[in-house]
């Protein structure tokens, strides 16, 4: 069994960290067996290194190794590329076609974005990886086959399989084995190392001078987020190798091929999480609504009673909780000063103030219409005097008013203040 270092010399694997170092070592140990293993990690961490690992230790090394990217291939076709077809099973199908899994008979099949497979495919994909069986597309003919498969994915499968855009039983199969691959910013001992042997490969391929970064550069280039991984590291250094003159890169130089270097690139939003709290944001506003519908309707039903009676007094009477809810509780000290609102007498268009020359709010003013006096004008001046009394602060506004904090905001939310 080789080493880990003749395998990373062998592969040109370059890195020393811990985690990786573990991953290559199940991978070796792996082997020789045909245990079905599924390589997972972030998009450019490397992952197809690993089945081409598995497959040269592995007594199939003679055999055809096919690598499949599975989110390259068009849903319609996939199930032909894969299994093949036969003459007339489709239109344009001309001829018979062998697909992946007859052609790589004794060898392996590395299945790339495998969690972009449709859920068609998958159950055929499952009677592979049971019996080693599968069928053409318009055959039915069943054929046999002796593959071994190296699935690898960036997607979080239990999200998928919860989504249902997974199945559960193929997981289980494909992950007899699982090989996890660390992301570019969890290897930081790496980076540089991984910098310097890019450099040296495009100093090679362009016939120039190998490119050096400043201690300052060497720095940022090991707090960067790398959301692209090794992918994003070497095309950096490409860049860096191609268009700059000067083979000394500073960090104001190597900054300029880093986005987002004033800040940590957008992390990922659990979306589970980011549904449960639109969920919860919908749940309030449908409260909120439905209590401003009550309100409306408290407001037609005093107004309804107002017209029929003609005695205000008595419905002020009939209705003090209502008229209190309205405009919110006034508390025993303020009625000691204020009578905040007397409805006005039938015929009588003048809103009668009490105590007015005692009122320490003075807010309460003598408004003289033509027409019944608007208890929604009346509500939304009361809460614009409040909030002017106690610039803005909606806490003490709402204490004044007898209401509370959540009702006031919702009001000010309602009249668009």
């Amino acid at each position: 069994m080789e080493s880990i270092q003749a395998i990373k010399q062998r592969f040109e694997i370059i890195g020393n960290n811990p985690v990786l170092n573990r991953s290559l070592e199940k991978a070796i140990r792996v082997s020789p067996t045909d245990i079905s293993v599924l390589v997972t990690g972030e998009s450019g961490v490397g992952k197809e290194s690993v089945p081409k690992i598995i497959h040269q230790l592995s007594h199939r090394k003679h055999g055809k190794y096919i690598a499949v990217n599975c989110g390259a291939i068009p849903e319609g076709t996939i199930d032909s590329e894969l299994f093949g077809h036969e003459k007339g099973a489709f239109t344009g199908a001309t001829q018979t076609r062998n697909g992946y899994f007859e052609v790589a008979d004794g060898g392996t099949i590395f299945l790339d974005e495998v969690g972009e497979l449709p859920l068609t495919t998958q159950v055929r994909l499952l009677r592979v990886l049971e019996n080693g069986e599968f069928i053409k597309v318009g055959s039915s003919k069943v054929q046999k086959t002796n593959v071994r498969i190296v699935a690898a994915t960036n997607v979080n499968m239990f999200e998928a399989i919860k989504k249902e855009k997974f199945r559960e039983d193929l997981y289980y199969r494909l992950s007899t084995v699982e090989i996890h691959l660390p992301a570019l910013r969890e290897r930081k001992e790496d980076i540089h190392l991984l910098f310097r042997k890019f450099a040296s490969d495009f100093a090679l391929k362009y016939k120039m001078p190998t490119v050096r970064l400043t201690e300052q550069a060497i720095q940022l280039l090991l707090k960067y987020n790398w959301g692209g991984n090794i992918r994003q590291l070497r095309n950096v250094a490409e860049q860096v190798s191609v268009l700059e003159t000067e083979r000394e890169i500073s960090i104001d130089i190597l900054s300029n091929y880093l986005p987002n270097t004033n800040g940590n690139l957008p992390t990922v939003v659990n979306e589970s999480k980011s549904e449960s709290d639109f969920s919860n944001e919908r749940e309030i506003l449908y409260k909120v609504l439905f209590d401003m519908k009550s309100d409306l309707s408290d407001l037609k039903k005093l107004t309804m009673e107002l017209m029929k009676t003609g005695n205000s007094h008595d419905v002020q009477k009939n209705n003090e909780g209502l008229i209190q809810k309205i405009y919110g509780e006034v508390s025993s000290t303020q009625n000691e000063d204020l009578d905040l609102l007397t409805l006005p007498e039938k015929n009588n268009t003048d809103l009668e103030i009490v105590d007015a020359a005692k009122d320490k709010y003075h807010f309460a003013e003598e408004i003289i219409e033509e027409e019944t006096l608007s208890l929604h004008d009346k509500e939304l001046e009361l809460i614009k005097k409040s909030l002017e009394r106690h610039n803005g602060k909606r806490k003490l506004a709402a204490d004044e008013l007898g209401i509370s904090e959540r009702t006031l905001y919702r009001k000010i939310k309602q009249f668009d203040l």
